[in-house]
């Protein structure tokens, strides 16, 4: 009978690792047959095309391009820690419909002096921000913010390019598989600390079955009758600073495009989703600096300076700089909004799904105003109301 048991269990493995090899190759084909027909479609997409997740798709490669990095507890971060010595890089970060690529090289955070400190609640405060902190990326040329606990399965990447020259990336996707950050080596320097960094947190485990979990479901918006919209703006009124923005929308239970909505009277202006062409073209022809900010709950990237070229492209309205791309499915924005909150004058647009893509804030010194350049950019964009009247 132990026999017999050992034989059936063999035997079932056997059959499952089949049966995953012979699905891993089914969509391999299916893959090479979508890229030959569209050469230039994102991963994001053709894994949606294709009924898996861009993780699940990036795993075919495992053994031969990929390899699987440790995924557990602080591994992402002390990756991204590691990821420093790296030097020159593009980091890429992209939600549903926006995606942010700069090139150049993280800033790493000063040695700190203050590790510890008499105040413990002070100390709680500072435990729990550097648990997101992975040594650098805050300001510089790489501007990042993390949200480690929202990141699962890592990757590295080395795929050979048809000059012979090996393109080299780490890419990290969340539990549903769906990408929260991707980083490109840019310099010969680099490759050598990006191989001993694969080494060092290459996965035990480098089978392409990654279980990946279903996306959660969206929290539904409380409705308006819901809201105590008297007292949600008196509160807006009252911030002084513009970070204190995301508390006040956790106080009231609103979402942030809601808060939109309920704003007070001027503090939010609808403008039209193809107004961030508006802006990124006045933007690149008056050399108007701004900060762009792109994230997926996951991770939020920031450029932060001026534009040149836009141009649309492939579905998309896009920066194409030497050092910085943007790339914004504009037909998938539903609504934009000037915003003005504790003195700060910012564009933000939402998708269909009312979730943020990107939003845009003046470049400014500390403590002052936003130059005049912005606030009249700002205030030039053609207003929703203004659009829908013209068309009648």
């Amino acid at each position: 009978m132990k026999h017999h048991h050992r034989y059936a269990l063999a035997l079932a493995s056997a059959l499952l690792l089949t049966s995953v090899n012979g699905s891993a190759a089914n969509l391999v084909e299916q893959w090479d047959k979508l890229r030959a027909e569209q050469p230039r479609l994102p991963a994001r997409d053709a894994a949606r095309q294709l009924g898996v997740s861009e993780a699940d798709l990036l795993a075919t490669g495992l053994g031969k391009t990929v390899t699987r990095l440790q995924d557990d507890g602080t591994a992402p971060r002390e990756i991204m820690r590691r990821a420093l010595d790296l030097g020159k890089v593009m980091a890429l970060t992209r939600n549903e419909n926006g995606v942010i690529e700069r090139t150049g090289v993280a800033t790493r955070l000063k040695p700190d002096e203050d590790v510890q400190t008499l105040d413990e609640d002070k100390e709680k405060e500072r435990a729990v921000r550097m648990r997101n902190i992975a040594g650098g990326y805050l300001g510089g040329e790489i501007d990042l913010r993390f949200w480690f606990d929202k990141w699962k399965y890592a990757f590295a990447v080395a795929q050979p390019g048809k000059d012979g020259v090996v393109a080299r990336s780490l890419q990290f996707f969340d539990a549903s598989g769906n990408a929260v950050h991707k980083l490109y080596v840019r310099s010969d320097a680099g490759a050598p600390v990006f191989d001993k960094l694969v080494t060092d947190f290459r996965n035990a485990n480098q089978g392409p079955d990654l279980n990946v979990a279903a996306a959660p479901i969206k929290a539904r918006e409380k409705p308006d009758s819901e809201i105590d919209v008297k007292e949600f703006q008196l509160a807006w009124n009252e911030i002084n600073d513009v970070h204190q923005f995301n508390r006040l929308l956790t106080e009231f239970g609103v979402s942030r495009e809601q808060a939109m909505r309920l704003a007070p009277p001027g503090a939010a202006e609808r403008i039209t989703p193809q107004a961030v062409r508006t802006l990124l073209e006045g933007a690149a022809r008056n050399q108007i600096k701004f900060m762009t900010f792109l994230g997926n709950g996951a991770t939020i990237q920031i450029y932060s300076g001026t534009v040149n070229k836009v141009a649309e492209a492939d579905g998309y309205f896009n920066v194409l700089d030497p050092e910085f791309n943007l790339h914004l499915r504009d037909s998938a924005f539903a609504s934009g909004w000037v915003v003005k909150r504790a003195g700060v004058t910012s564009v933000e647009f939402f998708d269909q799904n009312s979730d943020q893509v990107v939003s845009f804030f003046a470049v400014r010194e500390r403590n002052k105003p936003a130059p005049q350049p912005w606030i009249d950019l700002a205030a030039a964009l053609p207003r929703a109301d203004t659009a829908r009247q013209a068309s009648r």
